[in-house]
């Protein structure tokens, strides 16, 4: 058995890491959101930061041959190239400060970021403005500072980009794509940075099983007539992650 694979059945809180994912994966199933704000907080209190950032975007690949298809036919790809170009760029910012703060510091960042998005979701608030090319590379640039410190990519592109008037389906499409690039650019500038291991990557392979798993049930599970519901079982359950995983409670 490889040592890094060795290392990552020996996680410790790997048990909790599977429930997060299963969890993760179901809420994500039947609402389309959701990993992120679930898993982060808790695997910020087990893992290095940069370890649960790559763990995250390791999962998130093996959903990839199923999304990213149909995501590339559909989506507006130069809106989409923009803001990933101007993500990539300032993603080595985020890690920069990645590396310099201290621990405490960001797991109280990261529950931070995800209770605002958490807000913002439960009241509806989007930005509302015209979205321009300014815009377009501003959002890019907030996903790619925020994703490269704390893992958490979609917030940005989603509460500005969602507002705008394309077809729901598009705009979809148009975040699956670039949230796509964005981790792709994350996971390199950390491997390249040294400040990650194979045993992150065979972490977050094992943990990308339940996931898959989970994510299949949550999409047997949705029925349309209760897409209400399920946002609000979502909320609730990103509420609970958030707050399980605030450096208050260890």
């Amino acid at each position: 058995m490889p040592d890094g694979l060795a290392l990552a059945f020996a996680t410790p809180g790997l048990i909790w890491l599977v429930a997060a994912y299963g969890v993760a994966g179901v809420v994500r199933g039947f609402t389309g959101f959701g990993t992120a704000l679930i898993v982060m907080p808790l695997a910020a209190a087990l893992l290095p930061m940069a370890d649960a950032i790559v763990v995250l975007m390791v999962t998130g690949i093996g959903s990839w041959p199923v999304i990213l298809p149909r995501a590339w036919r559909m989506a507006h790809r130069r809106e989409v190239g923009v803001m990933a170009l101007a993500a990539v760029i300032c993603a080595p910012i985020g890690i920069a400060l990645l590396a310099w703060l201290d621990v405490l510091t960001l797991r109280w960042l990261v529950s931070l970021a995800a209770a605002a998005t958490l807000v913002a979701l439960v009241t509806g608030w989007r930005y509302r403005g015209r979205i321009t090319r300014g815009g377009l590379l501003g959002v890019g640039a907030a996903s790619g500072v925020l994703g490269g410190l704390t893992g958490l990519t979609g917030p940005p592109v989603i509460l500005f980009y969602l507002a705008g008037q394309g077809k729901a389906a598009q705009v979809r499409a148009n975040v699956i794509l670039f949230l796509c690039c964005l981790d792709i650019g994350i996971v390199a500038n950390l491997l390249l940075r040294g400040m990650v291991g194979m045993q992150a990557i065979w972490l977050g392979l094992i943990l990308a099983l339940p996931y898959m798993v989970t994510i299949a049930l949550g999409q047997w599970l949705f029925r349309p007539a209760l897409e209400s519901a399920y946002r609000w079982v979502a909320y609730a359950v990103i509420f609970l992650a958030i707050l399980s995983g605030l450096p208050i409670f260890g």
